[in-house]
Formats: structure tokens, sequence, C-alpha cells
């Protein structure tokens, strides 16, 4: 079977996983398109040889579409995975799932109400092999308990339209998601920490900053979000268990010696950092579409990271530490 797969929003995102379905994964095919700018719709159906629509919805309700993927603005999210739900599609959805944690309720209402998990948010780092490694280790107790995670998610730069809070809701949220996902446990609090800022780009930013996380259990969780390093796309992360330490490792795949010292090259973005993530994560999904199964994060992980990036966002703008606080979970989602 090939799914027939109808993308909402094919930007550059939606233009990347395009060519991975048609040109590396397989089982799928994208044959339909709709876009609110109707001339770059026309133009990516030309090229996929598939259907422009007139709108989203007209594209969900479409016979010869199987399942939904979703690559738009995030504002523009909850109507179109909720119309997909009602429609009794599969929906895949770039994150965020929805700005707002309230957005991220009326999703998981809908769901509920159509009995049946439809819904995967596209946190990709759950796909990357070397993530997948150190939840391995952890889980098998390797390195005992994990006490403290380190991380940092740096760019080398961010276009002018990025605001003060998406260093939260749009940069720091994949970390929230993966620790959420790594540690198999919620975060309880928030804390910013806001170092000198970089004097190279953007004033209205705070960058760098420290967002400090807590869980259930107590584990502390640190992650230095610089989105104006210059140098490249850097993301690191160091587990510090009872008994050892798991760091990624995943851009020292080859390293170089010469006259000025041994050094690797870094990428310097996230389709060449996580482009064998996305792979493998649109390739579950496909498959699990033709199985009729739901795979990946839901829309309760959709939902949690926007509380825990709604409390982030407010500890931004105070000093102290923010309580996050979630709805208790449902048990179509345990």
């Amino acid at each position: 079977m090939t799914v027939r797969i109808g993308m909402i929003g094919p930007g550059g995102m939606g233009r990347a996983h395009i060519e991975r379905i048609h040109s590396v994964i397989s089982g799928g095919r994208v044959v339909a398109v709709s876009d609110v700018n109707a001339d770059n719709a026309r133009a990516v159906a030309d090229q996929i040889s598939g259907t422009a629509h007139a709108s989203s919805q007209e594209l969900i309700d479409s016979p010869d579409v199987d399942a939904v993927m979703i690559t738009s603005h995030g504002p523009a999210h909850k109507p179109d995975v909720i119309a997909a739900i009602r429609a009794g599609k599969y929906v895949f959805c770039e994150k965020p799932l929805a700005p707002t944690a309230d957005e991220c309720v009326e999703i998981m209402q809908a769901e509920q109400e159509a009995g049946k998990k439809l819904v995967t948010v596209g946190f990709m780092r759950r796909f990357d092999a070397s993530y997948r490694e150190m939840k391995r280790i952890l889980d098998d107790g390797e390195v005992g308990e994990a006490l403290m995670v380190h991380c940092a998610h740096r760019n080398p730069t961010v276009p002018d339209f990025y605001t003060w809070d998406m260093a939260i809701n749009d940069t720091a949220i994949h970390e929230i998601d993966t620790m959420r996902w790594l540690l198999g446990e919620e975060f309880v609090s928030v804390r910013v920490d806001k170092p000198r800022k970089t004097s190279l780009r953007f004033e209205h930013l705070q960058d760098p900053l420290v967002l400090i996380l807590t869980t259930e259990s107590g584990v502390r969780v640190d992650d230095e979000v610089f989105v104006n390093c210059q140098y490249g796309y850097d993301i690191q992360c160091e587990l510090v268990g009872e008994t050892g330490v798991v760091r990624l490792g995943d851009q020292e795949l080859v390293q170089r010696a010469d006259a000025h010292g041994r050094r690797n090259r870094l990428t310097m973005d996230h389709n060449q950092r996580f482009g064998a993530a996305f792979t493998t994560e649109v390739q579950e999904w496909i498959t699990a579409v033709a199985n009729d199964r739901h795979t990946g994060s839901t829309s309760w992980d959709g939902y949690a990271a926007a509380v825990v990036c709604d409390a982030g966002v407010q500890a931004l703008t105070a000093d102290g530490e923010v309580a996050v606080e979630m709805m208790p979970k449902p048990e179509f989602y345990a």
C-alpha cells in the first residue's frame, strides 16, 4: 500500500519532507498540497505531479488523501489538526502542536471524542540515533539513576522575525520534549537565568539564556539557548548518572588533524544535524499509517511541551521559579 499524503503548508520544512518521502522513504507519496500562498501550492503541486487544493479543508476532505502532514506556521495548526481528526485521518503535525496549552487541550478533546489516537507531533529528536542510545543506556540502568542533564542548543543566527519568546517556545521546546521522553517524567518547575547578552545580533532578545527545569523526581536539567553563536548549529547533551556520564558525540564522526590542531566539522542547520532522524521519524509514521496504528509522540506530548513552554515564557519575564501546572493525564494517553 502506498500512503497518499496531503501536505498543508509546504514551505521549507514541507519541501524537505517531500524530498525525503519521494527519494529516500518507502511506502508513501505526497499527492496533494494546500497553502495560504496559492502560487506556492501550485508550484509544489506541479513539481510532484499532484493536486493543489484551494483550502486545507478541501485537501483533508479529499478521498484521494489517506493521511495529512501539517508543516504550516504554528498558529495555523489547531483547526487543521482537528479537521483531520474529524475526518478520521492520521495526521503528522510539525511542532508545536499548537502555540498554547489551551489549544492543545481542544485537540486532545477532539481526538478522545474520535476514540482513536490519530495525531503524531513532529518531535524528531526522539528518532535521533544518539539520543536513542542515550535513552537505552539510562533505561538499562548502566549509569544508575539520572541526576542532572546539561543541554545546549546553539544556532549560527536567527532571522529578524524571531521574537523574544521564540527562544523558549520555538527553540528550547526541542529539549523540553526530548528530556521528558528521555527521563520518562514531567517537569514541575522552570527558571530562566539571563547571562550577558551577545552584542552581535538583535537587541530585543535575551541571548543567550539558560532554562533551568526540575522534574518530578528532582532531576535538574539546564538548557543553554544561544541563537546567535555565529560558528555553527551545535546541539549538546550530557546526562549525569549515579555511576557514569553519557554525552552526545554525533558531530565527531570524522576528526581532522593538521597544523591548526584536531577538530571536526560542525553542521550549520537542523536539516544537516538531524537529517537521519527526520527520515526515521517520517518513515515510521508512514509505516504505522499503512498498518492503521499510531506511532511517535502524541497530542499529550504536544500539550505537555506547551505547558512547560508557557511557564518558561513567564519565567523569562520574571525573576524566580515558575511552577508547571498540568492537567491530569487522560487515561486515553496512558
